[in-house]
This record gives structure tokens, C-alpha cells and sequence, in this order.
């Protein structure tokens, strides 16, 4: 049960971090968890989201395991060891970030940086029960990230908390300035599907929270789910379709590959409407709310022996792949449920609006934590 695949010991005296076996740094090899990658050359540079954590005095003590070359959900790794989800014992960590959701679950950071393409951050922060970010695309450098290219991916932090998880931010994107919390907020409660329970976690919440709720409704949320995965396949065949000529890669991982070099320019060229149409509802909703909220997962974490077949999990990230396409930042914070296991509540802010969307999330965290007090 592997969660740190390479220990570090750089920087200053600030906080423990760890990051996603993706992400260059100097000196070590960056394999994505990959026996197809285990003789890559090592790092010459730092990635520019690593330097800006050392710059601002951050302590990096290692990198952490992912699903394969990051083109999965569960975290499920045959090669370097699936990590342990410390929380939830028994449960998927999640994916693809899953070494830099457990580890902060684990107490082996203050916090993780992973990378979200189709939910890779905010599913395994959902699984381990803490908080995980992916901001505004485009916000944060990727410079120096595998893959080279990518349209949705955004590296994104987690943490056991959301003043660590705004800290986190302002180390990997100096522009970011935390803004004030505001005592009130509106927000747009998104219409999904997902398990009872679940639900009824998240209406509780969002119910108590005391802000001013609405109703969205999306006409292009299914379509964005598909027209995400539409992307993400040509994508990562783009980046990795090279690597299946070693016969290195995972059965599974393989599979999935070979399947996703199918896509067609047509099929791409309609995830690509979709993406416009998309975007622009999420526009337009934000314009009458300061966030919108909805369940981050559909179902409970599944077992670790119900999750074997990635291709057959995919709908685990219904609910947040959209937001990749529309490049909408996004939150997920932990909450509990009465069988004992973790839900999400997501909330998803304006383009740019990253600080704003934190801030919010503060607020609703401290009108439930004046709720539940005694």
C-alpha cells in the first residue's frame, strides 16, 4: 500500500508538502507511477508550481503514487501499490491524484499538490475525507506537469483544512490573494442524480448552512460529462500512446488506451460545442449565484474489490468532469453521513474567482461549525 513512491528533503522551514509523482523535480525521475516509465531520465529543472513552493518556504518530503500515467479514478495501482485510504479502510483512495489525497489524510503533509483532469483531484479528496481544490484552468502553471498539453488538467491542492487548503494556494499562485469572507452568499443548488443518502447529506448542510439557496438546473450536464471523457481520451492517447510499444503499461491502463486512440476528429469536434455550450450555461448561472453546490461524488466510495474494471467506474466522476471542460474552478469538502462514510459537497465558482469561491466555502463551514456547537 504505497502513498509516497520517492522521499525529498527540500526547501525551508514552512509546511510538509508532497506532490503527485506527475510534477517535475529536479534530480528525480518523473514516472506517473508506471513500470512503462521507470527508466525515465531525471529532471533537470523543477516544475514552476515546485519553485514557487520553495520559494515561498515550503518543505517538500516527497512524491506520491497516482493511478496509472493519471488515466483513471480509483487509484487502483498494480505496479507501485495502491494507496491506503487512512480513513476509510477498505475503500478506493480514489484517483488519479490518490498518493496526494492519502497522504494528507495519513498526516504525512500539511498539504499535497495533485492534478485534475476529470475529477483527479476532487475524487480522491472526496474518498479520504479532505478538502481538495481545482482551481480556475489555466490559473495555476503547469509547466514542467505531465502531460506537456492538456486543455482540462489543473494542478490543485489538498488539505485536512480549508485555511491550509488557501495557504496552499497563495505558495503555488502568487497572483492569489485571499479574500475577505462575506457574511452572506447565494447559491445555486444543482439538480443531479446521485445515491439518497448522499443527498440527503449534502441538502442537510447546505440547508443548515443558513445561506440563501436557488435551484439550477443544467440542460448540457450529461453532455459535458461525455464530452469530457471525449477530450481527455485524445488527450492522453496524444501524450501516452507511445509508451504502450514497451508492453510496460498495466493490462488495464492499456486497454483503456488502445480504446481511447479511437476517438475521431468528429467526435472531438462536438465535445468541443459542447464545451462552448456548456461553459456558458455555468456562465450564466453564476451571474445570479456567488457559487453553485452539488454532491462531488454519485455513490459512496466503493471497495476496493468492486472497483477492478476502471472503464467500468467512470461514472464515479459525473458530477465533476463537466467542470474540467468548462475550466470552472471547483471545491470538495468533507463531510460525514450517518453509515459512517464520506460524501462531498462540491461547489463550483466563476472562471477567475478562485479566492471568492474559498471564501465562500469559509463561510458555510462557519455557519455549520456555530450550528453543531453545543
Amino acid at each position: 500500500m504505497t502513498i509516497i513512491v520517492e522521499s525529498l528533503a527540500l526547501g525551508g522551514s514552512g509546511p510538509r508538502v508532497v506532490v503527485k509523482d506527475t510534477i517535475d523535480v529536479a534530480g528525480t525521475a518523473t514516472r506517473a507511477s508506471s513500470k512503462a516509465l521507470e527508466q525515465a531520465p531525471l529532471a533537470e529543472q523543477h516544475a514552476e508550481v515546485v519553485r514557487h513552493l520553495l520559494a515561498a518556504g515550503a518543505r517538500l518530503t516527497g512524491k506520491t503514487a497516482l493511478h496509472e500515467l493519471a488515466f483513471g479514478t480509483t487509484g487502483i495501482n498494480h505496479y507501485v501499490g495502491t494507496a491506503r485510504n487512512p480513513r476509510f479502510p477498505g475503500r478506493i483512495p480514489g484517483g488519479s491524484s490518490s498518493g496526494s489525497a492519502a497522504a494528507v489524510a495519513a498526516g504525512l503533509a500539511d498539504f499535497s499538490l495533485g492534478t485534475d483532469t476529470g475529477g483527479s483531484v476532487r475524487i480522491p479528496a472526496c474518498c479520504c475525507g479532505v478538502f481538495g481544490f481545482k482551481p480556475t484552468f489555466g490559473r495555476v502553471s503547469r509547466q514542467g506537469v505531465m502531460p506537456a498539453h492538456s486543455t482540462l488538467d489543473c494542478v490543485g491542492p489538498f488539505a485536512a483544512s480549508l485555511p491550509m487548503l488557501v495557504q496552499a494556494m497563495a505558495m503555488i499562485d502568487p497572483s492569489f490573494v485571499a479574500a475577505q469572507v462575506p457574511l452572506q452568499a447565494k447559491v445555486g443548488v444543482l439538480r443531479v442524480t446521485a445515491e439518497v443518502g448522499i443527498q440527503k447529506v449534502v441538502h442537510s448542510a447546505l440547508t443548515a448552512s443558513g445561506l440563501q439557496l436557488g435551484n439550477v438546473e443544467f440542460k448540457h450536464l450529461g453532455a459535458a460529462y461525455e464530452a469530457g471523457m471525449v477530450v481527455i481520451n485524445r488527450e492522453t492517447f496524444t501524450a501516452c500512446a507511445h509508451l504502450l510499444q514497451t508492453e510496460q503499461v498495466g493490462a488495464d491502463i492499456a486497454g483503456r488506451l488502445a480504446a481511447a486512440g479511437h476517438t475521431t476528429d468528429q467526435a472531438l469536434a462536438e465535445a468541443e460545442r459542447v464545451r462552448v455550450s456548456f461553459s456558458d450555461e455555468v456562465d450564466q448561472a453564476l451571474k445570479c449565484f456567488d457559487v453553485l453546490a452539488l454532491p462531488t461524488m454519485p455513490d459512496f466510495p466503493l471497495r476496493l474489490e468492486e472497483a477492478a474494471d476502471t472503464r467500468a467506474v467512470l461514472g464515479m466522476t459525473s458530477l465533476v468532469r463537466p467542470f474540467n471542460l468548462s475550466g470552472h474552478p471547483a471545491l470538495s469538502i468533507p463531510l460525514g453521513s450517518e453509515c459512517g462514510l464520506p460524501v462531498g459537497l462540491q461547489l463550483v465558482g466563476a472562471k477567475g474567482a478562485d479566492a471568492k469561491l474559498l471564501a465562500v466555502a469559509e463561510r458555510l463551514l462557519l455557519n455549520l461549525n456555530a450550528v453543531s456547537a453545543p
